[in-house]
C-alpha cells in the first residue's frame, strides 16, 4: 500500500514540475502582453523555444519583453524629444531672466535718477 502512495506522491510531483516549467517559461510573454509589446508574438515562441534550451535564453526574453512600455516605446526616442524641450525651456527661461534683469536695471537708473 506505501508504495502505491509513494507513486503517486511521485506522479504527483512531477506533473507540477512539468507544469511548473512550462508556466515559467510563459512569463516574458505575459508581461509582452500586458504591454502591448510590438514583439509578443515573437517573444512567446521564443519561449517555447527556450524549453529546449533548458531556459538558456529564458533571461534575455524577460529583458526583451520589459524594455519595452507603451507610454515610452523603447525609450530612446522619448529620451531626445525630452532632451528638446528640456532646451526649449532653459532658453525660455533664460530670456524671461534677461528681460526681468533689464527691468531690474532699468527701475534702479530710475530711483537712482531721484535721489
Amino acid at each position: 500500500m506505501l508504495s502505491y502512495v509513494a507513486l503517486v506522491l511521485l506522479i504527483f510531483v512531477v506533473l507540477v514540475l512539468f507544469y511548473g516549467v512550462i508556466a515559467i517559461h510563459d512569463i516574458p510573454y505575459e508581461i509582452a502582453k500586458k504591454r502591448n509589446h510590438p514583439h509578443q508574438d515573437a517573444i512567446h515562441v521564443a519561449g517555447w523555444v527556450s524549453l529546449f534550451t533548458l531556459h538558456a535564453i529564458w533571461p534575455f526574453l524577460w529583458i526583451w519583453a520589459t524594455i519595452y512600455r507603451p507610454d515610452r516605446g523603447w525609450g530612446f526616442q522619448q529620451l531626445e524629444k525630452q532632451q528638446r524641450e528640456d532646451e526649449a525651456l532653459l532658453t525660455d527661461l533664460n530670456d524671461k531672466l534677461e528681460q526681468q534683469a533689464r527691468r531690474l536695471e532699468t527701475l534702479e537708473q530710475k530711483l537712482g535718477g531721484n535721489n
